[in-house]
């Protein structure tokens, strides 16, 4: 007789499944600290889309490095080769990533525009790439902060997870003073608001410290956007990190269920005993 495996326990066996396999063809380059690739808090809307096998919408939003300039072909942007990752990752989900990336973009735009353009396509997860230009422009990061919790009030009122991306190490980004002040502050605010966060910063600095003489270049002759290689393990490291929050809160949500199982098991074995006591 064929046993069947209950869908909630099938799709955590295939994100497993999935994130192991995917990982043995993620490129060494690519490779850094799990502290530096980890996103919590868990990313519960879109964890629970994959436990019920149902479709999952991502909106990637920001400026030049999320559009993809820099890259040889727009199918190498990062959103794209995200969604190529994701569903090697996760089988018999459908994944859709949307692109709403522009260039030259700063907070002020991408707050104007995050109901047209990302809210109204009902997104499960958004990612927001931001900090970049606020940081080339200008010293002075009071208002940006602003405008960052503005918009992820507004992004978490629509119901979807959240994931904020800081800068990419960049020679043009670390020559500016405000960096530090912009990459502490981006941080402050995803924990302050309980959403996620993605230090590119940081895991690109890590890359670059690490990166052998014979690597290809993560960052352009420009000294700014990311080429093929950097939005390739941009995109890898990113859906490793989505997928492993999404597999420890299916793990978590298990656990919580066992534990109230036994809890309610307890609970009626008390009370069938109390039962026996008083009909002795």
């Amino acid at each position: 007789m064929t046993r069947l495996i209950p869908v909630g326990i099938a799709t955590a066996i295939a994100l497993t499944a999935g994130v192991a396999a995917a990982d043995n063809v993620e490129p060494s380059a690519c490779a850094a600290p799990p502290a530096l690739t980890r996103i919590v808090p868990a990313l519960a809307h879109a964890a629970a889309r994959i436990e019920q096998t149902k479709d999952l919408t991502i909106v990637a939003v920001g400026s030049s490095s999320t559009q993809g300039t820099g890259a040889s072909t727009p199918s190498f942007s990062y959103p794209n080769r995200l969604e190529a990752d994701l569903k090697q990752r996760l089988p018999g989900i459908e994944i859709r990533v949307i692109n709403r990336g522009k260039g030259g973009e700063d907070a002020a735009e991408e707050l104007e525009r995050l109901g047209r353009d990302v809210i109204a396509e009902h997104p499960d997860l958004v990612i927001w790439q931001v900090g970049t230009n606020a940081v080339l422009r200008r010293d002075d990061l009071e208002m940006d902060e602003v405008l960052l919790r503005r918009g992820v009030s507004l992004l978490k009122h629509s119901g979807a997870d959240i994931v904020l991306m800081d800068m990419q190490y960049a020679p043009r980004i670390v020559e500016r003073r405000s960096h530090a002040v912009m990459e502490q502050l981006i941080a402050e605010i995803a924990h302050h608001t309980g959403v996620g966060l993605f230090r590119r910063f940081a895991l690109m600095q890590y890359w670059r410290a690490a990166q052998q003489p014979e690597s290809p270049p993560m960052i352009g002759a420009d000294g700014l956007h990311m080429t093929d290689a950097g939005y390739g393990c941009l995109a890898a490291s990113l859906a490793k990190a989505l997928a492993l929050n999404w597999q420890a809160h299916r793990a978590a949500a298990a656990l919580a269920s066992d534990a109230a199982a036994k809890i309610a098991d307890v609970g009626r074995t008390g009370s069938a005993t109390t039962a026996g006591t008083r009909a002795r």
